[in-house]
């Protein structure tokens, strides 16, 4: 198959996960009286139903490619240990305090300067 009839079967594609979120917006409003867990279960169905559809086109196919590299990406990084993530946090929460500490005492000593200049 050649790209221009790819693209155009990937264009009524996008035009039927257009269709199938329209449908579900449509459908969730025109169905408001009915219980929200049946709605809810409708709309999940019509999303996978979408991102299905969606992941047969070029560029849904690029994009699941792209998040299986992420996640791959993330097992490689190295998260902090629980300490190390407390002890970031106390140093955090003690800089936050002092820099609260020096602008209200700013704040206040350049509240009483005007103050006294404008009487």
């Amino acid at each position: 198959m050649s790209e221009a009839a790819a693209g155009r079967l990937d264009s009524l594609k996008w035009v039927v996960v257009l269709a199938l979120v329209g449908g579900g917006v449509y459908g969730n409003s025109y169905f408001g009286d009915q219980p929200i867990l049946y709605r809810v279960l409708a709309l999940l169905i019509l999303a996978l139903i979408a991102g299905w559809v969606a992941s047969l086109t070029q560029k849904g196919s690029d994009f699941f490619t792209l998040v299986k590299g992420s996640r791959m990406e993330i097992r490689k990084v190295v998260w902090p240990t629980r300490q190390e993530t407390t002890q970031t946090t106390l140093i955090v929460f003690v800089f936050v305090i002092i820099t609260g500490l020096i602008l209200w005492g700013l704040d206040s000593v350049l509240g009483w300067l005007a103050s006294l200049i404008l009487g």
